[in-house]
């Protein structure tokens, strides 16, 4: 979210190994958040223009949200009674979905090393032989509870969307009989789904959750793409309930679709350990974030992303600099007593 997507060529100078670090952007981090006052016209306008109208993250799954509609994912009105058949064919989209994202960026990033340690934060890769994870392999672990548990819980979620919808329960409309909203949706789910997420997140860090369930995920300090979807049951629920929204507010079935990948396959491109995809050494696609890496490596700090502001209103934030690891590590500490 409000990622740094930019073409220019990768300068060697980057490349600093400090604080065990391979890779980080610019420090302190600045704020790339759209949340400022009084507000900023031409960063806001850039903000559109880098998100929206090139080729982005998000535009990317919205491509992909309506080749799925078109072509894999059921007619959203035949689901009006639950069935076998369009529910077998929900998940299986879902399950290649985030099995082909997923699995062709580990596959590049870590198999075919085609990028090896160019604009990798962590310098360490995927663990083995190690029982802090089931199977003793850190992907192999990874990939469990996000095609388990993760892709399980995905569809349940939109199976009892697409059937809110299809029976007129919850409201809907199309892009083209309300072209606005369904633009402004588009626009405003990656926003909403940023805010709901801080707020679990918070609340997955709470001791007693944490010792429970959050753990989980957080076994993942070196992060890769399978390590993005890979959460327990609870923290699936959780987490996955931000589908929730479109029982109440009016959607068309690409909208539920885009938050679908945006949370399933989207996890696991900003996972990837990566900042930027590379393309004969141009950013060419804006993956994951030092943001949140820095979440990975000290637990209490920067729980939700760089586009909302509730860490920096909260106190939460680590900007990268030494002074905010030691006072993530004391906050770490009052919490775990």
């Amino acid at each position: 979210m409000g990622k740094n997507r930019t073409t220019e060529a990768v300068l060697p100078k980057k490349n600093l190994k400090a604080n065990g670090w391979n890779y980080h952007p610019d420090l302190p981090l600045a704020n790339p958040s759209i949340f400022v006052w009084p507000p900023n016209p031409n960063f806001l306008l850039n903000w559109v223009v880098t998100n929206w109208l090139s080729l982005s993250e998000r535009v990317l799954l919205v491509i992909i949200s309506i080749l799925l509609w078109k072509f894999c994912y059921p007619n959203f009105n035949s689901a009006q009674t639950f069935s076998f058949g369009w529910i077998a064919q929900t998940y299986s989209v879902n399950f290649l979905t985030v099995l082909t994202v997923a699995g062709s960026l580990h596959w590049y990033f870590y198999i075919y090393n085609g990028q090896k340690l160019r604009l990798k934060f962590d310098p360490r890769g995927m663990g083995k032989n190690n029982k802090l994870w089931d199977f003793s392999n850190q992907v192999h672990d990874n990939i469990f509870w996000s095609l388990g548990s993760g892709v399980s819980q995905l569809t349940a979620f939109m199976v009892i969307t697409m059937w809110l919808m299809a029976n007129e329960i919850s409201p809907t409309i199309t892009a083209s009989s309300n072209p606005i909203w369904f633009v402004l949706s588009l626009m405003i789910l990656p926003i909403y789904s940023a805010f709901h997420f801080y707020w679990i997140h918070r609340l997955l860090h709470l001791p007693v959750l944490y010792k429970k369930f959050h753990y989980l995920h957080h076994r993942n300090v070196s992060v890769g793409p399978w390590s993005g979807f890979s959460m327990h049951p609870v923290e699936h629920f959780l987490y996955i309930s931000s589908l929730c929204i479109h029982w109440f507010v009016p959607s068309d079935p690409i909208l539920v679709i885009f938050h679908v990948l945006w949370l399933g396959p989207g996890a696991a491109m900003t996972h990837t350990g990566y900042e930027n995809l590379l393309i004969k050494d141009k950013r060419r696609l804006a993956l994951g974030t030092f943001y949140h890496q820095l979440h990975h490596r000290y637990y209490e700090c920067n729980y939700g992303n760089q586009e909302m502001p509730w860490d920096r209103w909260f106190g939460t934030f680590h900007d990268g600099s030494n002074e905010s690891t030691v006072q993530t590590r004391n906050r770490k500490g009052k919490l775990h007593i």
